[in-house]
């Protein structure tokens, strides 16, 4: 041993040599081998002489180039020998050479006398040695020269090794060999490329993985452990090399002269030795794995392995492609060239491994390639994938699991799908690969049409049901996967073109084994735009349209053209149509034919323009009709092809002048030729026609002349052999039948949508015609720039990719969880489901995710409990994971979930016995109503309990209750198996649901409020049950809310405005026991809530309370109401100091409770607000002022309650204290306010009175509401109300009026103390007067709108009240004089005498107090307003005696009528009687006015000037003539004094009022006269006073002695007189008197006034004389005048 390791000297390949040539001595035969043996002898011996010196040209290290072959001539001597035990060590001492790299050159065949040459062709040839273990060590050996990166084996000898690997696996001794060849062969590859991607000898590579290669083919030559043998040779081989590396100053030296180190890269950077290699060994496998059997041995299976074993080694190249591969024009051209040919030729191949490693190769390409390959995938994809999975009726089980398999390998990919639907289905010259791989895989998972026949077994059937819907969820899966992955990148704020890289870094495809990365990571820059998304969406929609106008044309041709010119689709000329019917390879040939057959004018025109687009120059007869019924199919009416045929004769003419002698000859033939291609080739002809027939046929078609025979023969033969076929009709779509399962999911549209969308591709096994079509694809591609590829970053792209496949995928979840109970197939329907929410909640798509969320609910079969199995428990769990992780984005579909966790709570508390609600509800009921256990199931008569009843019997889906309405007692089994499904739901606990509850306050803002909403339409739906109410939904709401108390005010607000509608529209529910734990609850969440803080100037607290607002306001129940206002007492009373703007809501349900018909909730919200009064004044006062009106309403609306005055009387003394505390600037935002900006304290309710205030601090602008809702009491029905209100009014103003400025005092008494007085007269107002701005108030704002009078004691209290108010503040106050007096003018001519009264004691009283202060113009307004206020009487009074004018006419008026109370029927005497009662007020009022100025002039007569006095005259001629009018009135009389006489009333005395007023006219006359000279000297006083003297006269002489119209006339005295009647006497006596004063006042004129104004009067007191007088006093006084004042006038 030792001996053997010491040979072959010092030189380290001596050391590897030396035993090797030792062991070849020992083992060669001395006689045949002596040659050889002494070769090794010499070697051995030269060896023992030599040492290491490096020489840069040596092939083997450490020796010089002659020593070098010296030393290896032995070898290769001995691998010459064919002899295994020589062979055998020469092997191994090669692999060690190559293995530790002392071997280094180029092997080529340009140098075939280099001694590595000689060496690698050596041992390629003892490969044929047939010896296993001579085929391993070669396998080895070869592997190792591969290996050794000092070693660069080239063209010729690189194929040479690779196809002597070839032939030990295709014609290995056994199955080990044949895998290491194999092994051997992929690591090659592997080696090979990868050098060549680097461009450099040195690199590392991955190591092939056996087990990999064994995956599709060659697992029957697996013996046993051949797979572990195989990789541990390959291994071995490998790791060699691995352990002893190369001597460092050994390096291989490449031809061009660029070291390895520098990667040897040319200029253009593709034409190194290194990848030209590669170039070439890719090349000639593609060779290899197109070679087909020859025609006499069509079955070659050695010829089928070696294509096969190619087609591996393609794929392993293609799989281990890197990125510069990837980007290299030259290999993607190789791959486009050879790779895509050799696909295209061996899929006319029906062995199934050669379509799997088609299927695998195209895979790696569409992964890696597919950006470079576009053109390429979009031909391959249908050809490969499409064809196959459109199949379901005739199926290949394997090929089609094959094709499933390689959908699931790609669906997996994101970026893959993306980019399919992107640069296809958005591409309108490219096909809808995903629309049509969506609408297959749903075909494949509804299975063979009902009806139909097919070759599939039920469990083929079932596994690609399965299999199409796993890779349905793989393309949902993968949808969501790029979803979110955008979005974490926008989120992420990379710029722009970051973001477009993004994918590659932070996604790693699951796919990729082996780390490498997709095609996607390294073309960032393919057409990636900021606005894709729109570019696509305008790409799509032009494509969807166009693909609309197609179906249209399939349809309808010329309405299809038409639609597609006016959407401008096509062009509207003759010659775009054309274009369009030519290159449109979806268009129906039938329809193209009857289109060009159209005799309309634009179709011929289109059928002209398209037989011209053809070329038939230089062609044959048959050619050229065969080449034109290429592209479409002859319709069947003749005339249409008549036209069409006379067209092509005419165009083949006119190509070929010299061809026929007219264009009527080839019209002819035409027809004949395809009369005999339909003779030749239809099975149904019988008789067919011979050469001499057709010859026969076409006699004298040329003018009259003969064709040829040899042509019209060749022509015949010609047809006869190949058939004119013209391009024929898609295969109609697979018959298809609704069944009640898709009618009972609404699947039947989206079935429909999917089946029409694309029929079905023909059944052509990639044969011949297919590959021929195809490579006319590739050659008319091969000219064109290859369109764009894009990268899309834009999430908005899958908007329109699930419009494209929410339908299919619906449609297949759906049938396939419903017709399987397979828990997996189950589950993997389930998975789909979510992710097709999860996409289409987050992009928003609102139909789509409620068509898949309602679906999952419906299949959670809830509301079927009976009929509950494992699939439908799966379905609760997935709805509740989608609830938790996608619930920001749920929106309306949060229902259907919330339904569904409601019938589960409902269920599990069944199951576990528990009482129903129902019973919290009721208010009595029986034990056994009350136990709906299931222990109770099980007795005797507890079905008869109809809620369970209906519970076990189920319903449907949509039921959101359980009706009792049960036909018959449902049977035991049923009970039995409703038990034993109860059971399943065990499996979800308590937590699961109430984690989705509690997952709550994760969620977003919009998600939170969805989630409120739609729990709240649960609730409402529970709690509406007319049998079964439930509150699990209710107690969720308040734990919700409690949840999410904490979020910002923002979005707590949205919440609670559905929370508060939803807690009102219960609370006012019918079902009494339902609104009390309703609002119950929301006394829970009210006190959880009030224990947080609210700082000043929010309102959140009041929107709180709102609900409790709303239903106090309106609820009929009054014990809701009764319990509102425990409930809010209890509240205030418990978290008073916290209580901000919630005191709004507390005083408006005070406010409601005041004025409730209920005394015992009055009374308890008095007394609750009497409490927060007098305790906690202060907490309603810090916060804001309409607070304070709040509280001010709310106490006014308890003094008018109408059960106890003593909380009315106590309600205005708390009105009193919150003035005091007013006024002491008790209120805390008194001092908040000022320094924050102001704001008005009233609220809506007082904004027309606080328009008067505009001026005013706001500080005491907060009196407004206070005094304006005492105002108003004065109003009230009660007398010690009024009278309570009013005190407590005028003392507030007049102890703190001093507070007040004379802006608000304006304001104050328009809006406040005005409207008071507005009692008297109803609605009217006191102060109607136009021309004053200030006076007029809507009546809305009277507190005395009700109609309610006064008493003559709150009258007077009222007016003298204002006086003393106005006297007080007379200085601030002056300017409202005017209106003031008008008031006071106003009482007085009340209709009532209290108010008369207390008006003129007030208006005297106010003229004592200030009348020596008043200026002129002020007593001008006092005097002026009491004249308007007479007016104003006189002409509402005329108005009102009007009314009696129909009454009855004057004729039937007679004094025997009087009493005949038959006569006058009801409503007369009514009317009279009103007319009667109006004219005595009228009367008294008149009389007052009179009464009022005559004292004010006599009191205050000194201040009074001429102008004054000229209104109270004016004032007293009104009243005076007005009383002259009425009496003169005799119709009026006479109606007055009959209805007085009927209704036995006084009569008014109208004849008194105007001897009264005569007599007031006249005494004030006569005072003015007197005691004011100057005055009466200015306004002729003594003529007024003759002319009133006059006029009574006349009226006395009236009645006594003559007619008014005698006197006047007659002159001459009669010689008799007539006796007075009974009127005119009782007449004359009551004007005697006043007759008397004029007497008197007639004497008492001076000498001259009654000597100038005589001539006057004189006749009259002639006629007096003449006079018969009831009263003595008459004449008397009459003799004094003549005695006294005509005598002495007469004697002068």
């Amino acid at each position: 041993m030792s001996s053997s390791q010491n040979l072959g000297g010092a030189t380290r390949c001596g050391r590897v040599v030396g035993p090797t040539l030792d062991k070849i001595i020992k083992n060669a035969a001395w006689r045949k081998h002596t040659f050889l043996v002494s070769a090794c002898k010499s070697v051995l011996d030269k060896l023992e002489s030599l040492s290491d010196s490096p020489d840069p040209s040596s092939p083997l290290f450490g020796l010089s180039t002659s020593d070098s072959d010296a030393v290896l001539q032995p070898l290769l001597l001995s691998l010459d020998t064919a002899y295994a035990k020589v062979v055998e060590p020469a092997l191994d001492c090669s692999f060690k050479l190559f293995s530790l790299s002392l071997l280094r050159g180029e092997v080529c065949s340009s140098s075939p006398d280099s001694l590595l040459y000689k060496l690698i062709h050596a041992i390629c040839k003892v490969c044929g040695l047939g010896e296993e273990s001579i085929e391993l060590a070669v396998l080895r050996v070869l592997l190792a020269a591969v290996r050794s990166p000092r070693i660069m084996i080239r063209g010729d000898c690189l194929l040479h090794l690779v196809r002597t690997c070839y032939n030990v696996y295709l014609g290995g001794f056994n199955g080990t060999n044949q895998i290491c060849a194999k092994s051997v062969l992929a690591q090659i590859m592997i080696i090979v490329f990868t050098r060549s991607e680097a461009n450099s000898m040195d690199v590392s590579f991955k190591t092939v993985n056996v087990n990999d290669l064994l995956a599709i083919t060659d697992k029957n030559v697996n013996e046993g452990n051949s797979v572990h043998i195989c990789q541990g040779f390959i291994n071995d081989v490998i790791t060699a090399g691995e352990a002893a590396p190369p001597p460092p100053d050994f390096r291989l030296v490449i031809e061009e002269g660029a070291s390895e180190n520098e990667k040897g890269e040319d200029g253009d950077g593709g034409t190194s030795k290194i990848m030209e290699d590669g170039f070439l060994l890719f090349k000639n496998l593609c060779k290899l794995s197109m070679k087909f059997s020859s025609q006499e041995n069509t079955d070659d299976q050695i010829l089928v392995r070696g294509k096969t074993l190619s087609l591996e080694l393609l794929k392993v190249i293609v799989d281990n492609g890197g990125p510069i591969w990837r980007s290299d024009e030259r290999f993607l051209n190789a791959i486009k060239q050879y790779l895509c040919l050799s696909l295209l030729k061996n899929s006319a191949l029906s062995v199934m491994s050669i379509f799997q490693l088609q299927c695998a190769i195209f895979t790696s390409l569409l992964r890696k390639y597919r950006s470079g390959m576009k053109s390429e995938v979009g031909i391959f994809f249908p050809m490969l994938v499409l064809r196959v999975l459109e199949n379901v009726l005739q199926p290949s089980f394997l090929q089609k699991m094959t094709v499933l398999s390689l959908l699931d390998t790609i669906c997996q990919d994101p970026y893959l799908i993306i980019d399919i639907f992107v640069n296809f289905d958005c591409d309108v010259e490219s096909p809808n690969i995903f629309e049509r791989i969506v609408n297959g895989l749903l075909k494949t998972a509804l299975g063979p049409p009902p009806g139909s026949s097919t070759t599939l077994t039920a469990v083929q059937d079932i596994t690609f049901r399965h299999e199409s819907v796993k890779c349905l969820v793989s393309i949902i899966k993968a949808m969501g996967t790029w979803m979110d992955q955008q979005f974490s990148v926008g989120e992420s704020l990379l710029p722009k073109s970051v973001e477009n890289e993004a994918p590659g870094d932070n996604y790693s495809n699951p796919n990729e084994e082996d780390g490498t990365t997709t095609d996607h990571d390294f073309h960032p820059d393919l057409s990636s735009e900021s606005s894709e998304a729109a570019t696509l969406e305008q790409r799509r929609a032009y494509k969807i349209e166009l693909q609309k106008g197609v179906a249209l044309f399939n349809r309808k041709p010329s309405k299809g053209i038409e639609f597609l010119i006016s959407s401008k689709k096509v062009g509207s000329s003759p010659d775009e149509v054309v274009s369009f019917l030519r290159d449109t390879t979806s268009l129906n040939p039938t329809m193209i034919g009857d289109y060009l057959g159209e005799r309309e004018e634009f179709p011929m025109k289109v059928m002209h323009a398209y037989v011209d687009s053809f070329d038939f120059k230089e062609m044959n007869f048959g050619e050229a009709i065969r080449f034109f019924l290429r592209g479409f199919r002859l319709p069947g009416e003749a005339q249409k092809i008549d036209r069409i045929m006379e067209k092509f004769a005419e165009r083949f003419c006119k190509c070929n002048p010299n061809s026929f002698s007219s264009a009527d000859t080839a019209y002819v033939l035409a027809y004949s030729v395809i009369m005999l291609n339909t003779d030749a080739h239809n099975i149904m002809v019988k008789e067919k026609m011979t050469k001499a027939d057709f010859i026969k046929n076409n006699r004298g078609i040329d003018d009259g002349k003969d064709l040829p025979e040899e042509y019209l023969g060749a022509l015949y033969d010609q047809v006869v052999k190949n058939e004119i076929k013209m391009s024929s009709d898609s295969s109609a779509p697979e018959s298809r039948q609704s069944n009640g399962l898709n009618k009972l999911l609404g699947l039947d549209g989206i079935l429909n949508l999917v089946y029409w969308t694309q029929t079905e591709e023909k059944a052509v096994g990639a044969n011949g015609l297919l590959i021929k079509h195809i490579q006319e694809k590739f050659r008319s591609k091969s000219g064109k720039s290859e369109s764009a590829y894009h990268v899309v970053t834009d999430v908005a792209i899958l908007r329109f990719m699930v419009d494209v496949s929410w339908g299919p995928m619906l449609a297949a979840f759906s049938v396939t969880l419903d017709q399987n109970d397979d828990r997996l197939a189950a589950v993997e329907c389930l998975r789909g489901f979510r992710y097709a929410v999860h996409v289409t909640a987050v992009m928003g798509m609102q139909t789509q995710r409620d068509a898949f969320v309602t679906s999952m609910a419906k299949f959670t079969n809830l509301h079927c409990a009976g009929d509950m199995k494992q699939k439908n428990v799966d379905a609760v769990k997935a709805i509740i994971s989608i609830a938790i992780e996608d619930g920001n984005h749920l929106q309306d579909a949060w229902e259907h979930i919330l339904t569904c966790l409601s019938r589960i709570e409902h269920l599990q508390l069944l199951g576990e016995g528990a009482p129903s609600d129902a019973s919290y509800f009721a208010s009595s009921e029986t034990e056994e109503k009350k136990a709906l256990g299931f222990p109770n199931l099980k007795k005797k008569g507890a079905l008869q309990n109809p809620v369970m009843m209906a519970v076990v019997r189920g319903g449907s889906y949509d039921s959101s209750a359980i009706g009792p309405n049960v036909s018959a007692l449902v049977r035991q089994d049923q009970i039995n198996n409703f038990i034993a499904n109860l059971n399943l739901l065990d499996q979800i606990g308590s937590f699961q649901l109430n984690n989705v509850y509690a997952h709550s306050q994760r969620l977003k803002t919009e998600a939170i409020v969805a989630f409120v909403k739609a729990l709240c339409k649960v609730s409402m739906s529970e709690l509406q049950s007319p049998t079964d109410p439930r509150v699990f939904s209710l107690t969720k709401l308040v734990e919700i809310a409690h949840y999410n108390m904490n979020r910002i005010r923002l979005v707590w607000s949205r919440i609670w405005s559905i929370l508060s509608d939803f807690f009102v529209s219960v609370g006012l529910s019918e079902n009494l026991s339902v609104a009390i734990f309703v609002m119950d609850s929301l006394r829970q969440l009210s006190m959880k809530f009030l224990e947080r803080e609210e700082l000043a100037n929010y309102n959140f607290q009041n929107e709180f309370l709102r609900p409790f607002v709303i239903v106090m306001q309106k609820s009929s129940s009054a014990e809701i109401r009764e319990l509102i206002v425990r409930c809010i007492s209890q509240m205030v009373l418990s978290r008073v100091s916290n209580v901000k703007s919630g005191w709004k809501s507390v005083f408006k349900v005070f406010t409601t409770a005041a004025a409730d018909e209920r005394k015992n909730i009055v009374v308890l919200a008095f007394e609750t607000m009497e409490k927060i009064v007098r305790e906690y004044f202060s907490y309603i006062t810090e916060t804001e002022a309409t607070i304070f009106t709040d509280c001010v309403r709310c106490l006014i609306t308890f003094t008018n309650s109408k059960f106890t005055n003593d909380v009315s009387l106590n309600a205005i003394a708390f009105l009193r204290f919150c003035a005091l505390k007013l006024a002491d600037g008790g209120l805390v935002w008194n001092q908040k306010g000022r320094s924050s900006s102001p704001s008005t304290p009233v609220t809506d309710e007082y904004a027309p009175n606080i328009q008067n205030f505009m001026e005013v601090d706001e500080n005491i602008s907060y009196w407004v509401p206070l005094l304006t809702g005492l105002s108003k009491l004065t109003s009230d029905s009660r007398l010690a109300i009024r009278k309570s209100s009013l005190e407590v009014l005028f003392n507030i103003l007049k102890d703190h009026g001093h507070l007040f400025s004379q802006t608000f005092w304006i304001g104050f008494f328009s809006s406040v103390i005005y409207p008071i007085f507005n009692s008297l007269w109803g609605e009217k107002d006191l102060l109607s007067k136009d021309k004053d701005e200030h006076s007029s108030l809507p009546s809305a704002y009277g507190p005395h709108s009700n109609g309610v009078s006064w008493d003559s004691e709150t009258s007077a209290m009222a007016a003298q009240s204002l006086v003393d108010l106005f006297v007080s503040f007379f200085t601030v106050i002056r300017s409202q004089l005017s209106s003031v007096v008008s008031l006071l003018a106003g009482l007085i001519r009340s209709p009532a005498q209290g108010p008369t009264v207390a008006g003129i004691g007030a208006l005297l009283r106010l003229a004592d107090e200030l009348g020596g202060r008043f200026s002129e113009d002020e007593w001008m307004e006092i005097f002026l307003a009491v004249k308007e206020a007479a007016s104003l009487t006189l002409s509402s009074f005329m108005k009102i005696l009007r009314i009696i004018d129909d009454v009855q006419d004057e004729e039937t008026l007679s004094d025997q009528d009087f009493s005949n109370e038959d006569n006058v029927d009801e409503d007369s005497l009514q009317t009279m009687s009103y007319v009667v009662s109006r004219t005595k007020s009228h009367i008294t009022v008149q009389l007052q006015v009179i009464q009022v100025v005559t004292d004010l002039y006599r009191v205050h007569q000194q201040s009074l000037l001429a102008s004054h006095v000229t209104v109270i005259l004016e004032i007293l001629s009104s009243i005076t003539s007005h009383a002259h009018q009425l009496n003169s009135d005799l119709i009026l009389q006479k109606k007055v004094r009959r209805a007085c006489s009927i209704l036995e009333l006084s009569e008014p005395p109208m004849l008194h009022f105007e001897n009264d007023t005569h007599q007031n006219y006249l005494d004030f006359l006569q005072d003015i006269l007197t005691d004011n000279p100057g005055v009466s000297v200015e306004l002729s006083i003594e003529s007024q006073l003759i002319t009133v003297c006059v006029k009574i006269l006349k009226m006395y002489l009236k009645c006594t002695v003559f007619e008014g119209a005698e006197l006047e006339e007659t002159r001459q005295p009669k010689n008799w007189i007539l006796p007075m009647g009974a009127a005119a006497k009782e007449e004359a006596a009551a004007r005697s008197p006043l007759v008397v004063a004029v007497l008197k006042a007639l004497r008492g004129l001076k000498g001259d006034s009654f000597k100038r104004y005589a001539p006057t009067f004189f006749q009259l007191l002639v006629e007096l004389v003449r006079s018969e007088h009831i009263n003595s006093q008459v004449p008397q006084v009459l003799s004094t005048v003549f005695h006294t004042c005509m005598g002495p006038m007469m004697g002068e």
